[in-house]
């Protein structure tokens, strides 16, 4: 038996599982089902405090996904972490595949079952964040070959969703993609989500404001919305500078930076064309990675990255008020200061009043956004500004105190049921 480990001495406990074993006849204390439906044999286990996910399947599938999901995280895209690799087992049969379990991620059986959901447009959003995943997966030269919601999980992301491959049995890298094989993606993709969202409502556990038809015909039209966004080519006069700066608000809003742009003169001179070299989706995020070293998803990233930019503000009037009545000239801070001291005299503060046993529920970047929106809604309630101590005591009895837990949420239940009648709100 081979069995290879990426990462050894982060996961030193995996080698001691019983991998000569077939997965099904495993005993083992932590050991669960996985929600969902599955081709293959899946379990989660729990070792020292870390939830690992082990499916088995053929060697030849084992060896191309853990290279497959090993290329997708260098590359930056979200996926799970592969951990390890098991084959050429002494009986013959199937290998094993160990990833490690993606925390707070949800299954879309369970974000889409809408028992007391109020959000509207769910459906749209999981949608955006399917297709968000496939043009990055595409712009990277990865070929999915069967994108579908059941091989996608999703996590909160301030108000939004994002999505993470977590299946690449299929997949392959290119140097690019053709516009062929992006097509036959799509068409996979749409016939895919229409099954899965079709079986859903079959079993009567799709809200019912959702139309599996019209959510997966819109995929085709979302996805070349995108990509014709961070990909086409854009014209312009030789006074109309003012476009770049547009189209790159536009890319940065969606998350991407630019690693250099072409423009090119017209044989007449009259006219100039630029052509962006997007690079990968991460921009919100990798700039705060910079500032505090925080690690986020993209629309939590700009949400707090907006919350340094207002304690900034704050921070500036306390210092002009000190020069005015001291004297002494006022100089700006840094941003790279000012961010230490939000996460020091800010975040962490009151993050740390949140009750350990509540960190089961939301990871901090989240909790953090949904206080913000929380005190907003006590503001306009009240009709005067909230402080956020009084709105995190209001939060933590009100909203978070009673909230699923969703750390480890695909664990299969025995009544599944109650597990999908739990409330997902993103706005929340």
């Amino acid at each position: 038996m081979r069995l290879q480990i990426a990462t050894p001495a982060e996961h030193p406990d995996i080698a001691t599982l019983p991998f000569s074993e077939r997965l099904e006849a495993w005993d083992l204390p932590h050991m669960h089902g996985v929600l969902g439906l599955h081709r293959h044999v899946v379990r989660l286990i729990e070792l020292d405090g870390t939830s690992y996910v082990i499916k088995e399947l053929p060697d030849d599938l084992v060896a191309r996904e853990y290279r497959l999901l090993r290329e997708l995280a260098d590359a930056g895209l979200p996926t799970a972490e592969v951990v390890a690799a098991v084959t050429d087992k002494v009986d013959r049969v199937d290998g094993m595949l160990v990833t490690r379990h993606l925390d707070y991620s949800i299954p879309y059986r369970t974000l889409l079952a809408g028992r007391g959901l109020t959000i509207p447009y769910l459906g749209e959003r999981v949608l955006d964040a399917l297709v968000g995943l496939l043009v990055r997966l595409h712009l990277a030269g990865f070929f999915w070959g069967d994108c579908s919601l059941s091989n996608t999980l999703f996590r909160r992301d301030a108000g939004a969703l994002s999505a993470y491959v977590i299946d690449m049995e299929t997949g392959e890298l290119h140097r690019e993609l053709s516009p062929g094989q992006r097509s036959l993606d799509l068409h996979v993709a749409t016939e895919n989500v229409a099954g899965g969202l079709l079986d859903l409502q079959a079993g009567k556990r799709l809200h019912a404001d959702i139309d599996p038809m019209e959510i997966s015909l819109q995929i085709e039209d979302r996805y070349h919305r995108l990509w014709d966004e961070l990909t086409s080519a854009q014209e312009f006069a030789p006074g109309e500078t003012y476009k770049i700066a547009q189209r790159l608000e536009r890319l940065h809003d969606l998350g991407f930076d630019v690693e250099e742009m072409d423009i090119v003169d017209d044989a007449d001179g009259g006219r100039l064309r630029y052509i962006p070299r997007v690079v990968e989706h991460g921009f919100h995020s990798d700039r705060l990675k910079n500032l505090t070293g925080l690690e986020t998803t993209e629309n939590q990233a700009r949400r707090l990255l907006g919350d340094i930019r207002a304690f900034g503000g704050e921070l500036h009037q306390e210092r002009a008020a000190a020069s005015a009545s001291t004297g002494m000239p006022l100089r700006q801070l840094a941003e790279n200061v000012v961010a230490v001291r939000w996460l020091d005299d800010r975040f962490e503060p009151l993050i740390a009043q949140i009750p350990p046993s509540l960190f089961a529920k939301l990871e901090a970047a989240e909790i953090y956004h949904q206080l913000l929106e929380h005190r907003w809604f006590l503001s306009e309630s009240t009709g005067e500004d909230v402080g956020l101590e009084e709105a995190l005591r209001s939060y933590i009895i009100n909203v978070l105190a009673d909230a699923p837990d969703e750390l480890n949420i695909t664990i299969e239940a025995p009544d599944e049921e109650a597990v999908e009648a739990a409330t997902f709100d993103v706005h929340e």
